[in-house]
């Protein structure tokens, strides 16, 4: 059984191919071994990713893990998971449309049992390694951003930078945006924090019940069960450098952009791989 339905993994092919970078063979001889092509160790990073197996055991005689782990590293530094990502939320902003007014954030703790550059003491894992993930989400639960910390980490200082990372889209943002937070960031400097950067924001109190001031925010934690429950390698970082654990969050936010695309458009536009049902 695939990793993911053919209806993804086409056209999240379709695009990442397109990215990859020409190979110049620079071998005097030429007399390499033959390439592995790059659709398998893309298939091979997607089952990683989505099934959250050691390199090793998802290796066979087809492609190693070495091969897997140096063209996972070859495409992370010419920065094809970012770029897939931001083509990814253009074309759903097209589309679809992101919505800017309303704004959440929200941090996730996971395991990190490798420990790593990202990885810290865990408050709510009895001081064992975890990593933190400082989410942004538009008001339909999009991921617009993530921000990646050692889990002793507070979410206030992380909230700057994770805001911050709406400036991949230019200037094309709304005057008018509302950052709904929990009762996490309830101090003076997040507030003006959120006066600096113009904009609104809906910030639960502390010590009142959170049933009753839930208010929009419950998208990222949708989100955020979006990347636990559907990529087994988030909700348990193996990885020990942050610029791959960067790769297998944007990658996983390209397919969770690319499959709510789907679905709203699936009622609205027509096109020849368009899923029989809807997904």
């Amino acid at each position: 059984m695939p990793a993911l339905p053919s209806f993804l993994i086409k056209p999240l092919w379709t695009q990442f191919k397109a990215l990859i970078p020409p190979r110049v063979d620079a071998h005097p001889l030429g007399c390499h071994k033959p390439r592995i092509p790059d659709r398998l160790v893309f298939d091979k990073l997607i089952q990683v990713l989505v099934l959250g197996a050691a390199y090793e055991k998802i290796s066979d005689t087809t492609c190693l893990a070495t091969t897997i782990r140096r063209r996972r590293d070859e495409w992370i530094h010419a920065g094809i998971f970012e770029q897939l990502e931001q083509i990814a939320l253009e074309s759903y902003d097209r589309i679809v449309g992101i919505d800017f007014e309303d704004l959440a954030v929200d941090g996730c703790i996971v395991k990190a049992p490798c420990g790593g550059e990202a990885a810290g003491r865990s408050p709510v894992d009895r001081g064992k390694q975890g990593t933190k993930r400082s989410l942004l989400v538009d008001g339909k639960g999009i991921p617009l951003g993530t921000v990646v910390a050692p889990a002793n980490r507070h979410d206030s200082p992380l909230l700057r930078p994770t805001l911050e990372r709406l400036g991949r889209f230019g200037f094309h943002l709304p005057q008018n945006m509302t950052v709904h937070l929990d009762a996490g960031y309830d101090s003076t400097k997040t507030r003006d924090l959120l006066e600096e950067l113009g904009c609104a924001g809906e910030v639960a109190t502390q010590g009142i019940p959170s049933p009753i001031q839930v208010g929009k925010r419950w998208v990222v934690e949708r989100t955020n069960s979006w990347h636990n429950r559907g990529f087994r390698k988030l909700a348990i970082c193996t990885e020990r450098r942050t610029t791959v654990i960067n790769a297998f969050i944007a990658l996983a936010n390209s397919v969770i952009v690319i499959r709510r695309l789907i679905r709203e458009a699936w009622l609205t536009h027509r096109w020849d791989a368009r899923p029989l049902r809807c997904p």
